[in-house]
């Protein structure tokens, strides 16, 4: 797949992301409004019908507050009425009956049997409009606001009630304003005074009741609002995110899911990607790696066939040393890719034995030292281990170091200066082989230890290999318990540096 064809699926990807994101974002929100509006409604409808209830509640203390003869009074007007029957209905005006000095029992008397009827809602409705006169005279007689509220325990109780039946939580404050002080009168089950405004204003919170927009009035007439009921609610946020914020967290949890899984899939698309590119080359480097071989075996067959050569020990001895050098070659390549597939398996063992690693480094120095010096080049040793002997297995260490000797000199472009050491440390033995090489970048540095991954070159063209030496020294340290770093700057050479653990149970 084309690099441009997968932006172009990341940029599909993350615009559909973005939009379900932007989708699930203005859900909450509206329903945080919805339920936030609710709320609201419920509240009111709450406050309003508690304030219904406390005009109730003064009007049937109007009626009881009349005398037992306006009571019989009341009741023989109504029996009389049922006998003799309507005599018609007048439109009463009950502002001027309330301001009349008629006693109680004449009202009652003249409301009954001027303007009485046959039916039962007449009848009722001559009742009603005496008790609200009658409570329009005691509002009129009672101007305390405190005493017409009653008992501080009876509105709490129907707060509790009213909110309770409209859904809303227990957890409030609440407080009577008289507009006739200017002040509260009533906070939280007590009455407030003067000496107590401290106190009260840390307990109940008059300020947030002041600048509540919960507020209903209590016993409107008309113009005259004598005092409002206020209600605060400090849970009022957990109230309104309690039916959202499972959705909420469910919907981080499987948005951030999606995006860990889209973030990963672009990953493993851009590591399959640089996979298969180094795959390719792989196989372009296997290609030309074989090809040499083959047309040296091809030439020096074809030369051992030919009649002037056959009869000639020294150069057929030569061609077939060539034939036998040149399939060696080949077999160390195949050799390899053989060996890092079983490395890729897991299906290898190692061999644990004693092993002196100064010994492995000399016969490594000593293989290597004929092709340093053909460069002009200088391989030295500064071996300050005092306990060299580990558990390990000894061919593939020997491996190992011959892999790093081999980097050292490929990667140097001019004559090569490696130079190997090793010291002890508390655990093992660390091995450091440090070049002059061409160095590494810190993109480098993260990928080389990945198979068939290979180290730019710049101009340098003459440097072959797989790419598969240095996944080899990872795998095979991670087998013996130890670990490999690098450290390498640009044109400032590179040093590997191997810990082996003395034992095989030391991590």
């Amino acid at each position: 797949m084309k690099r441009s064809s997968i932006w172009i699926i990341i940029g599909l990807m993350t615009v559909a992301l973005a939009g379900i994101i932007s989708l699930q974002a203005d859900w909450i929100i509206r329903s945080i409004h919805l339920n936030e509006e609710q709320f609201d409604k419920n509240v009111f409808a709450a406050l309003f019908r508690v304030a219904e209830r406390l005009e109730s509640q003064e009007s049937i203390a109007a009626l009881e507050s009349m005398n037992g003869f306006e009571s019989n009074f009341l009741e023989q007007e109504f029996r009389q009425v049922l006998k003799t029957g309507p005599k018609g209905l007048m439109d009463l005006n009950l502002d001027n009956l309330m301001d009349s000095d008629l006693p109680n029992d004449q009202l009652a008397g003249f409301l009954l049997t001027q303007n009485s009827c046959d039916c039962e809602s007449c009848r009722l409705e001559r009742q009603i409009k005496y008790f609200q006169i009658m409570r329009k005279r005691i509002q009129r007689s009672q101007l305390d606001l405190t005493d017409r509220i009653g008992d501080l325990e009876g509105i709490h109780r129907m707060l509790h009630e009213e909110l309770e039946n409209a859904g809303l939580a227990p957890n409030f404050h609440y407080g009577i304003y008289s507009n006739e002080t200017n002040s509260f009168i009533i906070n939280d089950d007590h009455y407030v005074v003067l000496d107590q405004n401290t106190q009260l204003s840390q307990s109940g919170g008059i300020d947030k009741l002041l600048n509540s927009n919960y507020k209903v009035s209590l016993f409107p007439e008309g113009k005259n609002v004598p005092g409002l009921l206020m209600i605060y609610f400090p849970t009022k946020v957990t109230a309104i995110w309690g039916s959202v914020i499972q959705n909420l967290i469910g919907s981080v949890l499987f948005t951030g899911i999606i995006l860990f899984c889209f973030a990963y899939t672009i990953m493993v698309v851009f590591r399959q990607k640089k996979v298969s590119e180094m795959k390719n080359d792989f196989i372009n480097n296997m290609t030309h790696e074989f090809k040499t071989p083959i047309a040296t075996i091809s030439l020096a067959a074809d030369s051992i066939s030919n009649p002037q050569v056959t009869g000639n020990s020294i150069k057929v001895k030569r061609f077939a040393d060539i034939i036998r050098q040149e399939n060696r070659r080949m077999n160390n390549q195949v050799e390899k890719v053989l060996q890092m597939a079983l490395i890729e398996k897991q299906d290898f063992q190692i061999n644990w034995s004693p092993v002196n690693l100064h010994e492995i480094i000399g016969a490594a120095m000593e293989n290597f030292s004929l092709q340093i010096e053909r460069r002009e080049g200088r391989l030295t040793s500064d071996l300050e281990a005092q306990r060299p002997l580990i558990e390990g297995d000894p061919t593939h260490i020997a491996s190992m170091i011959n892999n790093l000797l081999d980097n050292a000199n490929k990667y140097s472009p001019d004559a090569p200066d490696i130079c190997i050491r090793t010291r002890n440390t508390e655990h093992g033995v660390e091995v450091a082989i440090q070049d002059q090489g061409l160095g590494m970048s810190k993109e480098d540095r993260k990928l080389i230890f990945e198979k068939f991954y290979r180290v730019s070159t710049g101009n340098l063209h003459d440097v072959k290999g797989f790419g598969l030496g240095l996944s080899y020294v990872k795998a095979m340290m991670d087998a013996h318990k130890g670990r490999v770093d690098v450290d390498s700057e640009p044109g400032k050479g590179s040093t590997f540096t191997l810990f082996f653990p003395f034992t095989k149970q030391v991590e």
